[in-house]
């Protein structure tokens, strides 16, 4: 197949103009700026556990929806959650939540994903700050319109 010469002509200006315009306005972009919702550098180290206060122990904190794991009303700073010892344990256990007045670990902590009914914690629900957080006196990063369950009011 044979090309004009005008039809070459154009075909390699038009390849031209699809490609260096795209190679420019790439090089040419400033980077966007990327800034954490705390307005620090996302690169910097920030140790969370030393800018918020801990709330002293108290009461349960209630709920805000239904399934939300208990929050925690008391510091665990110290705490340590290894596969062989769980520091909750030495007040929530079934043994002992009664002489320390502490919250009993729920029964379905004692299923396994199958719902079979277990004589010690599920693996799954060993690790308790997978789920439960200790309440701060951190303010939310961001605005929301969050309403608490009506069924919790």
């Amino acid at each position: 197949m044979k090309l004009s010469l005008p039809v070459l002509t154009a075909a390699v200006t038009l390849a031209s103009l699809l490609a260096v315009p795209s190679f420019h306005a790439a090089a040419a972009e400033p980077k966007p700026v990327v800034e954490s919702l705390r307005h620090a550098d996302i690169k910097a180290d920030v140790n969370e556990g030393d800018i918020y206060k801990y709330e002293k122990d108290r009461e349960p904190i209630p709920r805000e929806y239904v399934q939300q794991p208990p929050l925690i009303p008391h510091t665990i700073a110290n705490y340590n959650i290894t596969k062989e010892f769980n520091k909750c344990m030495d007040c929530h256990s079934w043994t002992r939540y009664k002489e320390t007045g502490a919250t009993k670990v729920s029964l379905t902590h004692f299923k396994d994903r199958d719902g079979k009914e277990l004589s010690n914690i599920s693996p799954r629900r060993y690790f308790c700050t997978q789920c439960h957080v200790p309440q701060t006196n951190a303010r939310p990063l961001v605005g929301n319109t969050f309403k608490r369950a009506q069924g919790l009011n």
